[in-house]
């Protein structure tokens, strides 16, 4: 990739090639079989090596995890999903999808995460499921809280969507005994190009998840091959992973430790080229267990400083507006004031593989720039100590 076609902060995310994902995907190509194929097996069985758990199971998507986890777990109509609004819309789109009701729940401002207190504080009799999103790359210990979890049958479901490669203790974010969903969509710390995989907690999940997957089929693609029925035993949706998505996923896990080093080195960059600014807030992503998926700082005058660094051609986002105000899930709205407080604050600064140092001193450079244009004092550098 040339200098000029290089992404920088014009961008807010972009995906981060290796080199040989173009080979990958045309031996698949070459080889006539596009769909779920002895690539994706292989995909499945080099993650489950890298998390150090028995088995993975591939899908088409994030979303697609989400859906077949709920399923698997059992949630459906009458039961009650507690969840952080503090996310990406699927999220809560997968718990209608299966019939059951969010129960929407805070976040702790500092880390746009759920704790333990604010998951206790809305488990309902109704409660079968808590849903934590692990905002940003940032893991989500509810330990203190499991036993009791699981006295009530309630089942932990994690939205590692941002999350993979991050660390609870000295394991992998999917290795700690949650049921555990991947997304390698786009823009992820691992891209497939799109995809997703679920951590199953017993084999018997792995089976029903592979099942769900593939039409509610059970025999392996190489045994269907060589008979002349299939056997369906129930429900099921066509969310298998391609070859052509999991080739990709292979090499991108051969360079995930770059991938892993050079996203905390940049987010640390930027939190020594924030520090000194006045009125900005950085989201704290743990950063020395969690591999960054997100760069976000809480400002004021939100919406205008997004309008102003836009204008300047700086890729600044907001994830996400908060889900209990979208008109969509409207019945399940609740009063959540730190949600609705920082959902005004909440900007997504650049951050993807391709940025330099450069890149963030500008963007850490006009983010000033833009705070004192608008607010005065907001923007001043704090005094360094020492």
């Amino acid at each position: 990739m040339s200098a000029s076609t290089r992404p920088d902060a014009r961008r807010n995310a972009a995906p981060y090639l290796y080199g040989r994902e173009n080979e990958a995907v045309a031996q698949v190509l070459e080889g006539g079989h596009y769909g779920h194929t002895e690539v994706t097996e292989e995909f499945e069985r080099r993650i489950a090596g890298f998390l150090g758990v028995p088995d993975a199971v591939a899908v088409a998507s994030g979303t697609a995890a989400l859906h077949t986890a709920l399923l698997a777990a059992g949630i459906g109509p009458g039961c009650e999903v507690i969840v952080p609004s503090m996310t990406f819309c699927a999220t809560v789109q997968a718990i209608l999808a299966v019939g059951a009701d969010p129960r929407f729940v805070d976040v702790d401002p500092t880390t746009l995460c759920v704790s333990d207190q604010l998951v206790m504080d809305a488990v309902t009799d109704r409660t079968a499921a808590v849903l934590p999103v692990l905002f940003g790359g940032r893991p989500v210990d509810l330990s203190v809280i499991q036993e009791e979890l699981d006295q009530r049958g309630v089942v932990v479901i994690e939205d590692a969507a941002h999350a993979f490669g991050s660390r609870h203790g000295l394991r992998r974010v999917g290795a700690h005994g949650a049921l555990t969903c991947f997304s390698f969509g786009p823009i992820k710390n691992l891209t497939c190009g799109q995809g997703g995989m679920v951590i199953p907690r017993t084999p018997e999940e792995a089976d029903t998840i592979r099942r769900l997957r593939l039409l509610g089929v059970v025999q392996p693609r190489g045994g269907r091959a060589n008979t002349t029925s299939c056997r369906v035993e129930g429900f099921g949706l066509r969310y298998q992973l391609s070859a052509i998505n999991a080739a990709i996923g292979l090499v991108q896990l051969d360079g995930f430790q770059a991938a892993e080093d050079t996203r905390r080195r940049l987010w640390q960059t930027y939190r020594d080229a924030l520090a000194p600014l006045d009125g900005v807030t950085l989201i704290d992503v743990d950063v020395e267990r969690a591999v960054p998926h997100l760069c976000q700082v809480r400002v004021p005058h939100r919406d205008t400083v997004f309008a102003t660094l836009r204008g300047r051609n700086i890729g600044v986002g907001v994830h996400y507006p908060p889900n209990h105000t979208q008109p969509a899930f409207t019945a399940w709205h609740r009063h959540l004031p730190a949600t609705e407080r920082v959902g005004e604050e909440i900007l997504s600064l650049p951050f993807h593989q391709h940025l330099t140092e450069a890149d963030i001193d500008f963007v850490a450079t006009s983010l000033e720039q833009a705070l004192t244009s608008v607010g005065g004092s907001f923007g001043h550098r704090r005094p360094r100590l020492g």
